[in-house]
């Protein structure tokens, strides 16, 4: 398997994520030989879709058998009992897609003599198309157990726009990074378009409003950066809107104050850097924040 040369895929798992990455994969270059699925028809669906010569197999050895790299697409907490369902062998390279775990999930294909990698889109797959959307210009995670093999997956990621990013240090630090700046924007944008209700106005529309607001603010990370993106009353040291706030939750959403005010002490330092207030600001913005006029919080 030599890096820069287009080793022929095999997918074991066509859910999303593995859907996505086998159209991309195959879009850009790469033979993909054989699929498979616990469900058959979502591996002869896709199998059908690609080409006559791939192989709908019946069982994920024939993947393992017939690919260069296989790709584990399962589930997370299926991954390893996968791996140890097949016997792998020097000619063969194993990835799987978790955000959270290493390689080290692959340890009996290792010791077989397989090489084990990690590949990890640092993308939202919320369905099959929006994934193939989104994933040119991603980022990657990679790890691998031998550089040529790092090389191999830094090739891939090439191929689909992406930037592949080597991880040291600890993967499920990044995986919580992750989940912090994707999935709990979710949470906050459900949270935060509720509270249009309480102004007569559905929270669908809410959201609606809501979004270019979101755009625009990320448009401003990409474009200037952090500290500078950082506007709103915080930014500005305005007490008297920030105290506003914490009375107004109090009142109508006391069960997300809290929330409210740890945010709000987590933007000071950020605000403090931007340079647009002064530690005495930062001192009246804090103690607004702890003043129990919240209702049920203090």
């Amino acid at each position: 398997m030599e890096p820069g040369s287009h080793p022929t895929l095999g997918f074991i798992g066509i859910g999303t994520v593995g859907t996505a990455l086998v159209e991309a994969f195959a879009q850009n270059g790469y033979r993909i030989v054989a699929l498979f699925d616990r469900k058959p028809a979502s591996s002869e669906a896709l199998a059908k879709r690609l080409s006559s010569d791939v192989l709908d197999a019946d069982s994920p050895q024939q993947v393992a058998d017939q690919a260069d790299v296989t790709f584990l697409t399962v589930s997370d907490d299926a991954i390893v009992s996968v791996a140890d369902s097949v016997q792998w062998s020097a000619r063969n390279g194993v990835v799987h897609c978790n955000g959270a775990a290493s390689i080290d999930l692959l340890q009996r294909a290792q010791r077989q003599g397989a090489m084990v990698g990690a590949l990890h889109p640092l993308q939202s797959f919320a369905n099959v198309a929006q994934a193939r959307k989104n994933i040119p210009g991603s980022a990657f995670a990679i790890e691998a157990s031998t550089a040529e093999f790092e090389q191999v997956l830094h090739d891939m990621v090439d191929a689909l726009g992406g930037t592949p990013l080597s991880l040291h240090g600890s993967k499920v630090l990044y995986h919580a990074s992750a989940v912090m700046a994707s999935n709990y924007l979710v949470t906050l944008l459900e949270l935060a378009s509720g509270l249009w209700e309480h102004l007569g106005i559905s929270q669908a529309e809410g959201l609606k409003a809501l979004l270019p607001l979101v755009r625009g603010t990320v448009e401003n990370l990409e474009a200037i950066g952090l500290p500078a993106a950082l506007t709103g009353p915080i930014a500005r040291g305005d007490v008297g809107t920030v105290k506003r706030h914490v009375i107004a939750l109090g009142e109508v959403a006391p069960e997300l104050l809290s929330l409210y005010k740890q945010l709000a002490r987590h933007t000071l330092p950020i605000a403090l850097a931007k340079g647009t207030i002064d530690s005495e600001v930062v001192e009246r913005l804090d103690a607004a924040l702890k003043e129990p006029r919240g209702g049920n919080e203090s």
